[in-house]
């Protein structure tokens, strides 16, 4: 298991020289280098005895049949989109250990009764739109025409996008199949599992998430003719919005909320910035406490906008509720973790958002998360240890053949 943990390791390294960006790994939603991580990941899938091909949204889907053409469809995965200045694990670990998982089952001539699909979601990160989700919730089902219409820095729009890359999301949806469930490995992202030095935890529930775009605009002018008193500073206002933010989440326990993109135009040294914008994210277990955390930094963006003369506009781009994760498949991952020797398995909540919060709405849903580095993730020192890797291969494995068994 050592060895094939070691290739999985060395093929996510592999895969993070694929980018948009030389220098840095950055893959956006239906950009050439996630053509060519399709590309990259679906001929390893083929390796692995799978059946590849690229969905109407984007996304990589690999298919191992079973021996029962009824017994229905499991679904396995993560995303292979990344952040901007990514580390290489986040995400395409959980593609790559699954196509793992199934070149062990068939190396072994280990028959299921059900289907295999793995799946390398195109958007999970949000980084070219902000939206966040756009594979998973296209086959979900719930990629709805608002969100098609959401443009780029350049223009482009979702759907325009789409074309290009020669798909159409509206049919990549799996609604009406008979799947089994959703069971994603990720690393953790956070300390916990590392501070407890345990190689794997069972995902009790997701927190929820909300996105959205805040924009003021005033009046550009001379920086050095125009008085203080009489500048309308769109810049100032959105600089004064990232602090109440940061004053929100600090006043809420549980509750983050991050901006994590600033922009002041025309971003001349010499000019008074007439136009800004910030990304908004804010997250909490709790739905009804984000909800009303949005609810007062929008207020607090629209009481800013009024006593600084400029305006605000509030472009909602996500709202994710909370996801609590499937209490049987949650089990049998649980199981999975004593059966290799790891003792009762650790449960804890994910902060971070994934897939399997739009998977839920069309199937049941687990995840199993894995020990990285420090906790550090979205940089370029993510880093795992193989043995730990080996740890999660070893659980999939005894999940699927758990699994098998009813």
């Amino acid at each position: 298991m050592e060895d094939l943990a070691a290739e999985v390791v060395r093929r996510c390294r592999e895969l993070a020289g694929v980018s948009e960006e030389p220098g840095r790994l950055t893959r956006p939603f239906a950009s050439p280098a996630m053509a060519r991580a399709n590309a990259l990941v679906g001929g390893w899938m083929g390796e692995a005895g799978m059946a590849a091909r690229v969905d109407a949204a984007g996304n990589l889907v690999g298919h191992l049949p079973g021996s029962d053409p009824g017994a229905g469809t499991l679904l396995l995965g993560s995303h292979l989109d990344t952040v901007r200045d990514a580390g290489a694990f986040d995400g395409p670990l959980g593609v790559l250990a699954a196509v793992a998982a199934v070149a062990r089952l068939r190396a072994e001539d280990v028959g299921l009764p059900f289907a295999l699909d793995v799946l390398g979601f195109s958007d999970e990160e949000g980084l070219r739109f902000g939206t966040a989700y756009l594979g998973s919730r296209a086959v979900a089902g719930t990629l709805d025409p608002a969100t098609l219409a959401v443009a780029d820095a350049d223009g482009v729009t979702v759907r325009e996008a789409l074309g290009a890359f020669g798909g159409d999301a509206g049919a990549a949806s799996r609604r009406g199949e008979r799947l089994l469930g959703y069971v994603e490995l990720h690393i953790e992202q956070g300390p916990v599992l590392e501070e407890r030095d345990v190689a794997v935890g069972v995902v009790t529930a997701i927190a929820g998430a909300t996105r959205a775009e805040v924009k003021f605009t005033g009046r550009a002018g001379h920086a050095g003719t125009v008085p203080m008193a009489l500048r309308r500073d769109a810049a100032c206002a959105l600089a004064e919005l990232v602090l109440a933010v940061e004053a929100a989440a600090r006043a809420e326990p549980g509750l983050v909320a991050t901006v994590g993109r600033l922009e002041a135009l025309p971003g001349a040294p010499n000019v008074v910035p007439g136009e800004a914008t910030g990304s908004l994210d804010v997250r909490h277990a709790d739905d009804a406490v984000r909800a009303a955390a949005v609810a007062r930094i929008r207020r607090a963006a629209e009481e800013i906008a009024a006593a600084r003369d400029v305006e605000v506009a509030w472009e909602e781009r996500l709202s994710a509720d909370a996801v609590a994760m499937d209490a049987r498949l949650s089990d049998l991952l649980a199981g999975a973790v004593a059966d290799v020797g790891l003792g009762d398995a650790l449960r804890l909540p994910s902060g971070a958002g994934h897939d399997a919060v739009v998977l839920a709405s069309l199937t049941p849903v687990a995840m199993l998360f894995m020990r990285c580095m420090g906790g550090v993730s979205h940089h370029p020192d993510e880093s795992v240890e193989v043995a730990d890797v080996a740890a999660a291969l070893e659980v999939l494995n005894r999940f699927l053949r758990r699994l098998a068994l009813g």
